[in-house]
């Protein structure tokens, strides 16, 4: 046993599962931060466990779509365009696999992260403080009409070939499934035994204080650089002092990139900028979560009200937010619930990492003992779980029970 901890950097859902695991091995844990647990990244997600969402965004005819989705003022989709010239070597690659193979591909592994991501965080949660916050529900798509459910029908076959088949709701039994639907919805595709958050920062703070409940360490701090002695890292360099380790788990999204270059790994990822408006106290909302296609937004009832997520924008980590996405949320929001009534509306802009093939990378880098976790662009929540999970599994001897190389951060070597 070594004299010093494994240090865990990040506290948002990837992080602190990690944390948890590896306390449940008997292994001693710093787990640090330069913010509050789950008060990141982790914080402003839709708030559902999908496990059917293994098919990446990159699908066959991206490239062709594109540039209309990013000119259209209606499509969620927004640009700084500033801000391009120095994401197109990312975006050259991320297009790159808008294709039949790598699509395919890519869903195969992110299946693995997320394909039983309600079991995953049952096992992580079951019978601790944060299990209060998972809610087991269906996850249901909303269309316009079946001729638009059949038009996603490319990604509807990937999700039947891993075992998601949905239950299509048509007609008046749209409006007994869910009444508050405007009358734009007419079909349904319901995923059953899914899941969701009901408060994504209060469930990962809650897992952060189970984590200390086992023996673990919380440390709030900036961690700036790794010290090695030959190949092999002994301390993590924080803006409070070193701390000595045995080993490293970086799990800090897309924060990772600056502490990967020390590892000498330039890592082809950027930041999605996510949008949510929560409408606090909402009246006339859903009574789970739902996809709507139309908008591409995510609607999950939640403590505090209805969060309405899933505006997409590409400007970088320095920009504050924009008000187009927010606008737009609005006009989708009013246009699904028309009846939606709130006290008050709270509106949160973040950074989802995106790696250039959409998969995130889990396991060390070379024999440094330094292990990663990061990058896993819409499915953080779903698939943090499973990911600390497997790290702690790796770190501790064990094999896991599947093919870990499409997640190799190694891939990136060169």
């Amino acid at each position: 046993m070594s004299a010093h901890p494994t240090v865990v950097i990040g506290a948002g859902i990837v992080g602190v599962s990690t944390a948890i695991w590896l306390r449940r091995a008997g292994v001693e844990v710093t787990l640090v931060d330069r913010g509050a647990p789950g008060q990141g990244t982790s914080y402003g997600n839709a708030g559902v466990i999908a496990n059917c969402s293994m098919v990446p965004v990159t699908t066959p005819g991206l490239i062709r779509k594109s540039p209309k989705m990013a000119l259209d003022p209606n499509f969620p989709l927004f640009v700084r365009w500033s801000y391009l010239p120095k994401m197109l070597p990312w975006l050259i690659k991320y297009l790159g696999n808008a294709n039949d193979a790598d699509t395919r591909r890519i869903s195969r592994g992110l299946t693995e992260i997320v394909g039983d991501g309600a079991e995953q965080h049952h096992a992580l949660s079951d019978n601790t403080q944060a299990s209060k916050w998972v809610v087991d529900s269906d996850y249901t798509f909303g269309y316009a009409d079946r001729a638009a459910f059949e038009a996603d029908a490319y990604v509807w076959g990937l999700r039947r070939e891993a075992g998601f088949d949905p239950e299509i709701i048509e007609g008046p039994a749209v409006r007994e499934y869910e009444p508050n639907l405007g009358d734009d919805v007419q079909c349904l595709a319901v995923m059953r035994d899914h899941g969701h958050i009901r408060n994504p920062g209060g469930y990962v703070a809650a897992l952060a204080e189970e984590f200390q409940a086992l023996g673990g360490t919380w440390q709030q701090a900036d961690v700036w650089d790794f010290r090695f002695e030959g190949d092999k890292v002994t301390a993590v360099e924080t803006t409070t002092g070193p701390i000595l380790c045995s080993d490293v788990v970086l799990a800090t999204g897309v924060w990772s990139k600056p502490l990967m270059k020390r590892l000498g790994l330039t890592i082809p990822l950027e930041t999605e900028r996510g949008y949510h408006i929560v409408f606090e106290g909402a009246e006339n909302g859903p009574s789970m979560p739902i996809m709507l296609a139309s908008g591409k937004f995510v609607a999950t009832p939640m403590e505090a009200g209805l969060r309405c997520a899933g505006v997409v924008e590409f400007g970088g980590l320095e920009a504050g937010p924009s008000k187009a996405p927010f606008a737009l949320l609005r006009r989708q929001v009013a246009k699904a619930f028309p009846h939606l009534k709130a006290a008050n509306e709270v509106e949160w802009q973040g950074h989802r990492p995106a790696p250039s093939d959409s998969l995130p990378l889990i396991g060390q880098v070379g024999q440094t003992g330094v292990y990663v976790g990061f990058g896993h662009h819409h499915i953080g929540l779903t698939g943090g779980p499973k990911t600390g999970r497997l790290l702690a599994q790796m770190m501790t001897g064990q094999t896991p029970n599947m093919d870990m190389s499409p997640y190799d951060p190694a891939r990136f070597a060169g």
